[in-house]
């Protein structure tokens, strides 16, 4: 029996990982994988559908500054910007059109999170203006969840 349990417990023990070992002396740091772009996609046919997409490409340029759950009430802050654009999709202004109340400082947060998921695709195709509105609504961790993919 003791000659059981203890062929049970090499046994077991030798199913774990092994442990990490260093890296030798001449060995590179891991650097984070490159960005994968997505596919191109066919032109958007309407603005709705262009402003869905935009939504979706800021939310994946910025991990970690959304949220994509249910929408807390009450929320920190909810600005509003216009995002006016360049035939290619480039940003050529972003306007305020609404500021919160409190935690001005979201306005500068979605500012960024706009300019971090562009360009946003050619809106050659849709009629100008070439702009849209986009309403981020902020929770208490400044986390933002754009208001078009809000259901």
């Amino acid at each position: 029996m003791a000659w059981s349990t203890t062929a049970l417990a090499v046994l077991l023990a030798s199913c774990g990982a092994p442990a990490p070992q260093p890296p030798g002396p001449g060995a590179a740091p891991s650097r984070p994988a490159a960005p994968v772009t997505a596919a191109p996609q066919a032109p958007a046919r309407n603005w709705a559908e262009y402003q869905v997409r935009a939504a979706q490409r800021m939310v994946a340029a910025n991990p970690g500054r959304t949220y994509m759950g249910p929408v807390e009430e009450p929320l920190l802050a909810i600005p509003v910007l216009e995002i006016e654009l360049k035939a290619d999709g480039e940003i050529a202004r972003i306007s305020v059109k609404r500021e919160p109340r409190q935690a001005k400082d979201t306005i500068q947060l979605a500012i960024d999170a706009v300019r971090r998921g562009a360009p946003y695709g050619d809106v050659r195709q849709l009629p100008k203006p070439w702009k849209f509105t986009e309403v981020f609504l902020f929770n208490d961790d400044r986390q933002f969840k754009p208001r078009t993919l809000d259901d």
